[in-house]
């Protein structure tokens, strides 16, 4: 299965900042809770800055934008948290750089202006993290430095879990308050399905979630008008968790059967019989026999 997830879009990204109707809004209401404070949307710039996935596959789903001269660039993850993550966003901010500043303008004598950069990375994740924490370039300097000529720094936000309702970043944010409930009700759904489930069968517990949240009046509006296109985005990404549960039970069983063999082996030269070998590793008699026959023909 070929793994496209990098051309398409994820919940977060979508609601704080691809849909056309909320995205900017809930941006900046995201902005707000962050910065405390009262921005209003009708009086705010606010310019979505995209690069090419083909000029670097940094992240996928971000929200990257430009507001009142700062560039704040969101990502959501799901899994373990990357210490490399500052030296990702350092790559990230040269290439949005790149699509901000003109190509003589870096050469002029007259100093160019370039928006105030602030990165944040929102933790959704199953693991237990403290709730707030910080990720810095300077971490990864071979030569450490007291005070560091370059640096970039990346706050870290847990609002995975019941507890990440408790953030106060979570509480003045109605919006992100409803996501993070959203995904709690998401992940529920998800841990209850059956190992031996069908992608069918996936759907049709999501289209429940979303019909209780609606009745919750979580983020009610966004899922009537986008459900279709919300259970496309899981089930992708259940394709995806799965093709990689397959692959690792592969990796593991390819594995198990390599040492297999070299067990086989080591006891075909201490001179045990093959139908012994078989029984202990497992391995088909024929498998044993055929690398009998290998080491034979070596010796």
């Amino acid at each position: 299965m070929q793994n496209n997830r990098e051309i398409k879009s994820s919940v977060f990204a979508d609601l704080f900042g691809d849909d056309e109707l909320v995205g900017k809004k809930n941006f900046l209401a995201l902005y707000n809770a962050i910065h405390r404070t009262n921005l209003k949307y009708e009086e705010t710039k606010i310019e979505r800055k995209t690069i090419s996935q083909s000029l670097v596959n940094t992240f996928n789903n971000d929200v990257s934008m430009e507001i009142n001269g700062k560039l704040i660039v969101f990502i959501e993850h799901q899994s373990t948290i990357n210490k490399n993550m500052p030296l990702r966003f350092l790559e990230y901010f040269v290439h949005i750089l790149y699509g901000i500043v003109p190509a003589r303008a870096r050469y002029k004598n007259a100093l160019y202006k370039i928006p105030s950069p602030e990165f944040y990375v929102f933790y959704n994740g199953k693991k237990r993290l403290v709730r707030e924490s910080e990720l810095k370039l300077s971490d990864a300097f071979i030569v450490p430095q007291e005070e560091p000529l370059c640096e970039l720094k990346v706050n870290v936000i847990n609002i995975g879990g019941k507890e990440g309702l408790t953030l106060p970043i979570v509480k003045n944010c109605a919006i992100l308050k409803e996501y993070c409930e959203f995904i709690e009700m998401m992940l529920i759904g998800k841990a209850a399905l059956p190992e031996s489930c069908t992608k069918e069968d996936a759907q049709v517990a999501l289209e429940k979630v979303i019909r209780e949240c609606i009745s919750k009046n979580i983020l009610t509006d966004y899922l009537t008008r986008k459900s279709p296109e919300i259970i496309n985005m899981f089930l992708d990404e259940y394709d995806y968790e799965t093709d990689i549960a397959v692959k690792q039970e592969e990796a593991k069983e390819e594995g198990a059967q390599q040492n297999a063999i070299k067990t086989a082996i080591a006891l075909l030269k201490e001179g045990d019989p093959p139908e012994k070998i078989a029984r202990c590793t497992e391995l088909p008699l024929e498998k044993v026999l055929e690398l009998q026959e290998q080491i034979t023909e070596k010796a």
